[in-house]
């Protein structure tokens, strides 16, 4: 593609209309109050990003095959969970209890995607189910009370939580499990074979099985990669507070969903961006922190994000038509 025709198809793209308004934010806020860019409070925002961005990257890639998952934040409560009763009961070592935990991930990501394909029955509705069931797990095995993790220095402390310096900076390994796992992902999306089926899939099923490609089995495997991740990511958060609770997570699918299509990726499948992704993980985190930051209340901010999705969708519908149009 031409140098020219390129720039101007980069312009045109949700992930840069995104990326724009992300930097206009962080304007914004950084006018409204000096302390936003401190090291301090960057060091704050950082720390939570990853856990969400994990989950975010799972979702792109399902939602690019055309479904969603919003049992995600329920499996990111229910997973540690798991993990400390089998530590804390002496039924596991540490490694062997975080092994039990992803396969329960695994369990429950399959569950979902065979009931999706084989049966039929639409995504939400699905996952929706799945979410009271396995939110519903985690408060029954709790009694609904938290559950001091697991803070004994070690190997896997510090591979899921622990923290480096950068500078005034302070940073958490899952920092780096979220870049790692964002070259992995734009790695299938863009160069993949893999990245190929799952775009096809959700631009037209039908088409993409008649040119031989496993739409169920790629699915189903995108629903237990979705659940893994929120596990994984649920591990890494109860790690780095050192607690358990049966209600983390609460929430977090509508979050994820929000920074994934604020990112441009499409909703109704077939359109898939990992960069729009991050991009969009970093938007609502800046937004829900810099609102604080600036005295608006905590409150509003589900206002917010409202406002920005609605707004995104709209600009990402006129980009299309205009592409369609050129």
């Amino acid at each position: 593609m031409p140098v020219g025709k390129r720039g101007s198809s980069l312009v045109r793209s949700p992930q840069f209309s995104s990326l724009i308004i992300l930097i206009v934010l962080l304007a914004v806020f950084a006018i409204a109050d000096a302390n936003f860019l401190s090291p301090l409070n960057i060091s704050n925002m950082m720390a939570f990003l990853p856990e969400l961005g994990i989950i975010a990257l799972g979702m792109t890639l399902l939602l690019t095959a055309g479904e969603f998952d919003l049992s995600v934040g329920a499996v990111f409560g229910l997973a540690p969970v798991v993990v400390m009763l089998l530590v804390q009961n002496g039924e596991a070592s540490i490694g062997v209890a975080l092994l039990a935990g992803l396969i329960l991930c695994v369990a429950i990501g399959a569950i979902n995607g065979v009931i999706v394909t084989k049966i039929g029955i639409s995504s939400f509705l699905v996952t929706l189910s799945m979410l009271l069931v396995v939110r519903g797990a985690a408060l029954y095995i709790t009694q609904g009370f938290p559950l001091k993790s697991w803070d004994q220095p070690g190997f896997f402390v510090t591979l899921l939580a622990g923290s480096f310096n950068i500078g005034s900076f302070r940073f958490y390994t899952s920092l780096w499990w979220f870049v790692g796992l964002s070259l992995l992902a734009i790695y299938i999306l863009r160069y993949a074979k893999l990245g190929n089926w799952i775009s096809a899939i959700g631009s037209n099923r039908n088409a993409a099985v008649a040119r031989g490609v496993p739409a169920d089995a790629v699915k189903i495997c995108l629903f237990i990669l979705t659940s893994v991740l929120a596990g994984l990511a649920g591990m890494i958060s109860a790690f780095r507070i050192s607690a358990a609770s049966p209600v983390a997570g609460t929430g977090y699918e509508l979050e994820v969903i929000a920074m994934v299509v604020v990112g441009g990726t499409a909703l109704t499948g077939g359109r898939g961006t990992i960069l729009g992704t991050i991009v969009g993980a970093l938007m609502l985190r800046s937004i829900r922190n810099g609102i604080v930051l600036i005295g608006v209340p905590g409150l509003a901010y589900n206002i917010f994000v409202g406002v920005i999705i609605l707004a995104m969708l709209i600009l990402h519908a006129l980009l299309q038509k205009n592409a369609a149009r050129g």
